[in-house]
């Protein structure tokens, strides 16, 4: 079953087509992005598995004229990688926010649309764009089934003691505020793999799950279910994330306010866009940005780093007692993928946990499905490399089949 998989962000839209042999056998076909949706200079770079990539410039006023695009290169006689369209039978999408409404994914019909729809209250950044993609394939192709696959679901497996607020319950009642957590489908995915390269059972095993990227969050995995982790009722919650604060006293927040003259929508902005290591800084949001000026003698930068590296430390060891023991670290995201020195700074005195980490195997490691703890060491650690496409494609894969 051929399945395309769309990420669409409020101004791009990320894709792969996979080729669903089974749940554990697939090929990946092509993947792509297409840039600057709404923006002069638009392009969409195509990069099929076996033949040259395809790069192109031109207008993309909106996301129908995207996937447009992405079904043009796809089914292109030099660069793509299906016959046509009749091919893909079916189209899975990553949305952000499913509340706990959405324990799982789910076929896309108007009774989900219009769900989604109504959670865009509370993921206003995130789930307008991502309806976008599934708007654009209900037009242009309408006989293809769609899934959506949320951030949130794996998480709706937390207790009520994870995911409550100390605030009055009745806010709870009336709007669901609570804790739901994100990135979901790269903690889940991580996990397992992460279990089966450690040669743990996924269903017994007690994991902490690091997915640091520019949005950063950390997640407790015990027996294959999701019991806690560190964003929140949005993404800004917990780590200290690239231009996002993380865990902050509200109160900090209303004096800040109160100083500055500000209202709550300038508030949010400085906590979602001014934050982090880019407000700690001064200089950039790109961890290798600020890592460089640290080595450079960047007192600001170093004081940055420092920050961070704690902040995921912390929640490690947090998590680790949430479970009562812990099995395996895993690290995955841009920056866990390809940051030796975050890594180790994070695993390093870590021994009265039982984790003995190994330096030189970490040392220059990159994106690489790799045990970094030493051989002999009671809790692994390792790097994985994260897809959350393939969860996407398993997903509709499944429900669609399930649905024959």
């Amino acid at each position: 079953m051929i399945i395309l998989v769309l990420n669409c962000g409020s101004s791009s839209i990320k894709y792969q087509v996979i080729d669903m042999i089974s749940p554990k056998e697939n090929k990946l076909l092509a993947k792509g992005l297409v840039e600057r949706i709404g923006i002069e200079g638009g392009t969409i770079t195509h990069r099929p598995t076996d033949k040259p990539r395809m790069e192109l410039v031109t207008d993309i006023p909106n996301h129908t004229k995207g996937i447009d695009l992405i079904i043009k290169a796809i089914t292109d006689p030099q660069s793509g990688v299906i016959s046509s369209l009749d091919e893909i039978r079916a189209v899975g999408h990553r949305v952000a926010h499913g509340g706990d409404i959405f324990a799982e994914s789910v076929l896309v019909d108007d009774k989900a649309i219009e769900q989604i729809e109504r959670l865009a209250e509370i993921a206003p950044l995130h789930n307008p764009a991502n309806l976008k993609g599934i708007y654009a394939v209900k037009e242009l192709c309408p006989s293809i089934p769609q899934v959506a696959c949320f951030d949130t679901s794996f998480h709706q497996s937390m207790p009520p003691r994870s995911y409550m607020y100390g605030l009055p319950y009745e806010y709870y009642e009336k709007y669901r505020v609570r804790r739901y957590g994100f990135h979901g489908t790269s903690h889940k995915y991580v996990a397992q793999i992460g279990c089966e390269l450690a040669g743990l059972d996924f269903n017994t095993a007690k994991v902490v799950t690091c997915h640091i990227g520019n949005g950063a969050s950390v997640a407790a995995v015990d027996g294959g279910r999701s019991i806690d982790t560190s964003m929140g009722f949005t993404p800004a919650d917990g780590l200290l994330m690239g231009t996002r604060c993380g865990e902050v006293d509200p109160g900090a927040l209303n004096y800040i306010a109160e100083k500055e003259h500000l209202d709550m929508g300038q508030v949010w902005n400085i906590v979602n866009k001014k934050s982090g290591v880019l407000g700690l800084t001064g200089l950039s949001s790109d961890m290798r940005d600020v890592e460089n000026a640290a080595a450079e003698g960047n007192e600001r930068a170093k004081m940055a780093l420092d920050v961070y590296y704690y902040r995921i430390k912390k929640y490690v060891g947090a998590y680790a007692a949430a479970m009562g023991g812990i099995d395996l670290v895993v690290f995955t995201g841009g920056v866990g993928e390809n940051d030796p020195v975050m890594r180790e700074t994070v695993c390093s005195n870590m021994e009265f946990l039982g984790l003995e980490f190994d330096p030189e195997v970490n040392r220059g490691l990159r994106g690489k499905n790799t045990i970094i703890s030493k051989p002999g060491s009671k809790v692994k650690a390792a790097l994985i490399a994260t897809n959350e496409e393939l969860v996407i494609a398993t997903d509709t894969f499944n429900i669609v089949e399930k649905r024959k």
